[in-house]
């Protein structure tokens, strides 16, 4: 995974509690990760895999794409993150920020860990789209978080989606509710490195292991997607239809296998699989069921699978 930027000292105390292992997440980096190629995140433990049809987008088929640019986006204190809403989301619902569990602040949760409701006044840096700083939200609490499945976490914020965009002109990024296709093109991008990378889904990865974490139904990106630590948390962009499709989160960075840092793929037969250099996300568009009126979580609604403390 990508680890959070916590500084040279945190990240030696880090490694010295085997907290992150040899994988970082995708998203959070360190002092030492700003000019070098960061940790990922760490791997989640997990049970059998909840399968999903693949999908391949159609060559010709594809509307046009659409320019993505840094609206909706964050950036944390070590990860990236963005404004998201449900698709029952209204204008006066306190607004949502998504980022990996592995940016939780209080550290990451340990496999089959599950965090809920959990006070937190950490603040967020919206941007503009071109990545200017246009000035902060603040969270009231964590809504969820976990390394478990998948690697995400959702935090409320004091500003309902219509006072940010009366304040900042921004308006939040939807969250697909499809399972993405192999092929499409994607952006991820990065509002603690104002940066973004594109490419698109190389396949699915049915468990990948990065330490003691196991997450189902990874994204693996196609190369060109050259993800560092910081951009851990980051919206992945369907370039077609402009939601945010994936989160991303981890990448093998070595070679290593099944290490903290250097996930592995295992597939349904348990042949696991080294891919050095490539990237990974984990897919979001189950999440929507899992919030109900007012952006409440409801880990209990028909159709939910996100794990439960």
């Amino acid at each position: 995974m990508n680890r959070p930027l916590v500084g040279a000292l945190a990240t030696a105390v880090l490694s010295a509690t085997a907290l992150m292992g040899a994988t970082g997440t995708a998203g959070a980096a360190t002092t030492a990760d700003a000019t070098a190629t960061a940790d990922r995140g760490a791997a989640r433990t997990v049970t059998a895999p909840r399968l999903q049809p693949v999908r391949t987008a159609q060559a010709g088929a594809q509307a046009k794409p659409k320019a993505v640019n840094f609206a909706g986006t964050v950036a944390l204190s070590n990860c990236s993150g963005s404004i998201v809403r449900m698709p029952t989301s209204t204008d006066n619902d306190p607004a949502l920020v998504m980022s990996n569990g592995h940016c939780l602040e209080s550290g990451m949760p340990d496999p089959g860990e599950v965090v809920v409701d959990q006070p937190s006044s950490r603040s967020f840096t919206v941007l503009n789209a071109s990545a200017g700083n246009l000035g902060t939200v603040r969270a009231t609490k964590v809504v969820y978080g976990t390394m478990t499945d998948t690697d995400v976490s959702f935090y409320e914020l004091s500003s309902t989606y219509a006072q940010i965009k009366q304040r900042y002109g921004i308006k939040a990024l939807d969250i697909a509710t499809s399972h993405p296709a192999k092929g499409a093109g994607i952006t991820v991008v990065s509002g603690y490195w104002k940066k973004t990378y594109s490419c698109n889904i190389d396949g699915f990865v049915p468990r990948l292991k990065e330490g003691g974490y196991l997450m189902k139904d990874s994204v693996r990106y196609t190369p060109a997607c050259k993800t560092i630590g910081g951009t851990s948390g980051s919206p992945v962009i369907d370039t077609a239809t402009g939601k945010v499709t994936a989160i991303n989160n981890t990448g093998n960075e070595s070679g290593g296998r099944c290490t903290m840092n250097n996930p592995c793929e295992i597939d349904e037969n348990g042949k696991v699989t080294v891919r050095k250099g490539i990237n990974y996300a984990q897919q979001i568009y189950t999440i929507p069921k899992c919030f109900g009126t007012g952006n409440k979580l409801d880990l209990g609604r028909a159709g939910c699978v996100l794990p439960k403390p």
